[in-house]
């Protein structure tokens, strides 16, 4: 109940900013759109031919698309901010575990930016490249699966930068590092196939390619299913890592202006 509480308030806190939001999205649109006249002119202009190009425009449309949902998080879930106020001692007496009420508030956070991000964004490329959709109904099951459980990986690395800000006052840092990491080795950029070797043993050891690259691949039909097993054995260490560094920081706590 209290996981519902919680996520409701924060879906409900969000409506107040929808036309904030539309402003936003169509800043997305503009850099998808300048992606798929990037790959447009490749293709048209290498052996990749016109059938990988619309390939591409396809992939950077979901990609485009879900990255407000597996990238595009609240910053450290917040926790930064708390440590800062003093909030987070307040935060740490509750009954309810910290993750749990982090993780809760920022599944309402998804859900806003699902309604009133992916779904529009999403919608208006359908219609302006004319884009295919899924034939089979499994497809949107394992492609729902898929961004559910990268949601989850995505909530655990930014909780995990949160409660670093108890030891570096702040954060950010690591925020922007962990943005530029995704960016390159999600698949968002470029396939991960079309990386150099060494780039793509790098990626694939790591949890970025369940972020973007798993997820909108499945829902192109392009690879099996069963890659999501990956995404839930990172979901269960992601979960272990976030569970420990709370235990830890219990035993050294420091208020900055508290």
């Amino acid at each position: 109940m209290l996981f519902f509480v919680l996520a409701r308030k924060a879906y409900v806190s969000n409506l107040q900013y929808r036309g904030a939001h539309m402003l936003k999205n169509a800043a997305s649109l503009v850099f998808g759109f300048m992606y798929v006249a990037i790959w447009a002119g490749i293709g048209s202009s290498s052996d990749l031919g016109a059938r990988a190009a619309e390939g591409m425009t396809a992939y950077i449309a979901f990609n485009q698309s879900i990255l407000w949902i597996t990238g595009f998080l609240t910053r450290g879930l917040g926790i930064e901010q708390s440590v800062r106020t003093g909030q987070i001692a307040l935060d740490l007496m509750r009954p309810t575990h910290l993750f749990i009420q982090r993780m809760s508030r920022e599944w309402g956070q998804i859900a806003y930016q699902f309604v009133y991000k992916f779904l529009p964004i999403y919608i208006l490329y359908f219609f302006l490249f004319s884009l295919k959709l899924p034939m089979h109904f499994s497809t949107y099951v394992w492609t729902f699966l898929a961004l559910a459980l990268a949601a989850y990986i995505s909530i655990c690395i930014q909780y995990v930068i949160g409660v670093m800000s108890m030891w570096t006052t702040e954060s950010q840092w690591l925020y922007w590092v962990n943005y530029a990491l995704s960016m390159l080795i999600s698949g968002f950029f470029i396939p991960i196939e079309w990386l150099p070797s060494w780039l793509r043993a790098i990626s694939m050891a790591s949890p970025y390619p369940y972020l973007l690259y798993y997820p909108t691949n499945i829902y192109l039909d392009k690879v099996d299913p069963s890659v999501l097993i990956g995404s839930l054995m990172w979901c269960i260490g992601l979960t272990l890592v976030c569970l420990y560094v709370t235990r830890f920081m219990r035993h050294k706590l420091e208020v900055q202006g508290g």
